[in-house]
């Protein structure tokens, strides 16, 4: 068994400094109040078997309280005493440095925590080491100095969370929707040079993936950029093949026939489009962006977005250019094609790609192919969105945050050029049992704890009040986000609900099962999930018309922050059956990942929930291979557009570098720990393996922490 210490390295657990710290204090205490040796041997037992049910690797503050209430369970108040007044004074004085270890320790590459910390950063990389210790700098910063206290220690808790710690320092903020169409027709600029609209649709591609980088380097959540803004240079394209076919034929006294100057064209033209898209793919994967990753974009495909119908045809083949090369994949080291990580694809499903013999159905097919290899697309039901965001069908901010419809001045919905000013999660099973089970406390406490997130963000929006455009010069005057002039605030952009703050939440699954003794699926206890949602849509509906900000609840996608939760739900709570066992807690509304459901039920289900997380939200199902049941996948594609907003299908996409296994690799429990193994040579190098799952919305394929790959372990399939 293993211990993480508080400088997040990972080490062999040790029962005889357990008996060392328990002796040292017993030693402090008058002979009378002692315990004897054989009592503390004990304590040093129960506290390893207490340790080892945990079923994962437990922190050192973790184990010293198990060790402070089985000395008091021995009766031993004054050596209790003795041990929490030492574990205080040890406090204070890591008090007066809270940085250093943590950070020696990520360059000696030995933190176990920040390796697990995002599963698409790779900590032993200098630049994402640079990222992690300016990160714990700036956390730091925040905890002793920025946030009020309470805010803290309740985020130290685990009762909410205070996202992205590691970037409030800097004036940041989270993710946003590019206004590519801007920057490529009216030009930008990028680090003091001018770029000027592309004569081709190639440069248009290449400026996208600079524009892409320098974005990601000045935010810290993930971005979204549309197709159709590169649909037009297409056909600017096209026009200029031509002209050089021509050209050419009468450099060579020849004059050919107008269909083979089309048949020309159009050949040249793909193949362009093939280059573009590949540039686009190939940088998004090979960039590593100043926070130490790949750019976090999601890539939106939706025909209808399209100006007129040549331009429609034109987008559909970049589309399908993007699902044809995305379904091959990429290549490793060893030159195996793989899943990437990213760009994350949505595809939208409408009338003319949904049924078959649509004009566009062959597109939705190739998507449904991508998907059963590579996990992406996710898909986006133009008829369900319309329901429910005013008639639009946008794209989401990176994998999930959601923006709420607005007009300009003219009366127009934009999108564009929109963003998100950062989430505080709320843990909601924290609530459940703070409550005893009690209801009328529940909405008490669930009162307090709302009115302590408000607070929280209300920080986060403070933090950017003020901000210069000249923070990020391609954000805020060169139009991905703004055209604002330099020196001046981007304070109007945070108010009148032109950009987002979001309310998270998490556990939505224990915290019912706590309070009704049923899941939520279950027709008893859903009412009371959907009040849940109701009370913080109420809560974000009064602080909007309080301040005129674009509050919004947010399915959280709850990386690490699930196995934090747990672990600090059974510090507090201890181990309760069906809430708190396990060593994650369920994101947002989901039905939890061990329960037996139908695909399409599951689906059906959670569509009532997504409705209301008007801030953001997706919902998957968990499917086995696929790849020869296209027809099934299909199915749920379509099931997707009839029933629920945004959805997806997770499956598995894996390969041994070792011995060239290429299927599901498993996971196994090892020296307490869960390990990743190859089931066809026994493997478990993790840098000698390409691993991907879908995360929260998004892939990761750099490994997870222990909450998070039991969370994947306990996965059942709903097909």
């Amino acid at each position: 068994m293993k211990i993480i210490k508080r400088n997040g390295a990972e080490q062999l657990f040790d029962p005889q400094k357990i008996v060392n710290a328990i002796t040292k204090a017993n030693e402090a205490v008058a002979e009378g109040c002692r315990m004897t040796e054989m009592q503390i041997k004990r304590i040093s037992e129960s506290v390893v078997n207490a340790c080892e049910k945990l079923g994962r690797t437990p922190g050192v503050e973790e184990v010293q309280d198990i060790v402070e209430h089985q000395i008091m369970a021995h009766g031993a108040y004054e050596v209790a005493k003795a041990y929490i007044t030492y574990r205080y004074t040890r406090m204070l004085v890591r008090q007066s440095n809270t940085t250093d270890d943590k950070i020696l320790s990520l360059i000696e590459c030995n933190n176990e925590e920040a390796k697990q910390e995002n599963s698409n950063k790779n900590p032993i990389v200098n630049s994402t080491q640079r990222d992690y210790i300016a990160g714990e700098v700036s956390r730091d910063l925040t905890n002793r100095i920025l946030l009020p206290k309470d805010i803290v220690d309740a985020h130290n808790e685990g009762i909410i969370h205070f996202h992205d710690t590691d970037y409030y320092a800097q004036h940041m903020h989270n993710c946003d929707l590019v206004n590519l169409e801007d920057m490529l027709q009216n030009g930008t600029v990028i680090t003091g040079t001018l770029i000027e609209r592309p004569h081709s649709f190639s440069t248009a591609c290449n400026i996208a993936t600079q524009i892409i980088a320098q974005v990601a380097s000045n935010q810290y959540g993930g971005q979204s950029i549309s197709l159709a803004h590169l649909a037009p240079f297409v056909n600017v394209s096209r026009e200029k093949i031509r002209r050089d076919i021509i050209a050419e034929a009468e450099s060579l006294g020849a004059k050919p026939s107008e269909e083979k100057v089309e048949e020309l064209t159009e050949k040249r033209l793909r193949e362009e489009i093939r280059r573009g898209v590949q540039t686009i793919q190939y940088q998004v994967v090979t960039l590593l962006t100043t926070n130490g990753q790949a750019p976090f974009v999601t890539v939106f495909m939706y025909l209808n977005e399209a100006k007129n119908e040549a331009e429609k045809r034109d987008l559909a083949l970049i589309i399908e250019e993007v699902l044809r090369q995305r379904h091959q994949g990429v290549k490793n080291e060893k030159g195996v094609w793989v899943t990437p990580a990213f760009p994350k694809l949505i595809y939208v499903l409408e009338e003319d790609n949904i049924h078959e013999g649509d004009k566009y159905w062959y597109l939705t097919e190739l998507a449904a192919r991508c998907t059963a290899k590579r996990l992406v697309p996710d898909y986006i039901s133009e008829k369900k969105m319309k329901e429910l965001k005013e008639g639009n069908c946008f794209p989401v901010m990176g994998c999930r945050s959601a923006l709420s419809p607005w007009k300009d001045e003219n009366g127009n919905y934009k999108f564009y050029g929109r963003f998100n000013q950062g989430v505080v999660t709320i843990n909601l099973v924290d609530v459940a049992l703070s409550s005893g089970g009690n209801e009328d406390k529940f909405w008490k406490i669930f009162d307090e704890r709302l009115e302590l997130c408000y607070k929280a963000l209300m920080c986060r929006h403070n933090r950017l009040k003020g901000t210069l455009s000249d923070a990020a010069p391609i954000l805020w005057q060169y139009g991905a986000c703004a055209r604002l002039k330099k020196g001046e605030t981007i304070d109007k952009l945070l108010v009148g609900g032109y950009s987002t703050i979001s309310l998270g939440y998490a556990g939505l699954c224990e915290c019912v099962r706590y309070m009704t003794g049923k899941s939520h699926t279950d027709p008893a206890a859903t009412p009371f999930a959907l009040r849940i949602m109701e009370y913080m849509n109420e809560k974000c509906n009064a602080w909007k018309e309080k301040t005129t900000i674009g509050f919004g609840i947010y399915g959280t996608p709850l990386e690490s922050t699930t196995y934090k939760f747990a672990k600090c739900l059974q510090r507090r709570f201890g181990i309760i059956e069906g809430v708190t066992d396990k060593g994650y807690i369920t994101n947002s509304y989901h039905v939890h990942v061990t329960e037996n459901i139908d695909a399409f039920e599951k689906l059906r289900f959670e569509s009532q929930f997504q409705s209301l997380s008007t801030g953001g939200a997706i919902s998957y199902v968990e499917v086995p291979d696929m790849q020869n049941n296209i027809e099934a996948v299909l199915s749920v594609i379509k099931f997707i557009y009839d029933n629920i907003m945004y959805a997806e299908l997770n499956t598995k996409s894996d390969y041994c570098q070792v011995c060239g296994f290429d299927g599901e690799i498993q996971i196994k429990e090892a020296d307490g720990k869960l390990v990743w193994e190859c089931p066809q040579c026994g493997n478990r190098d993790q840098d000698k393996m390409n691993v991907a799952r879908r995360t929260c919305g998004y892939i990761g394929t750099q490994f997870w922490n222990q909450g998070r790959t039991q969370e994947i372990k306990d996965r059942v399939l709903h097909l």
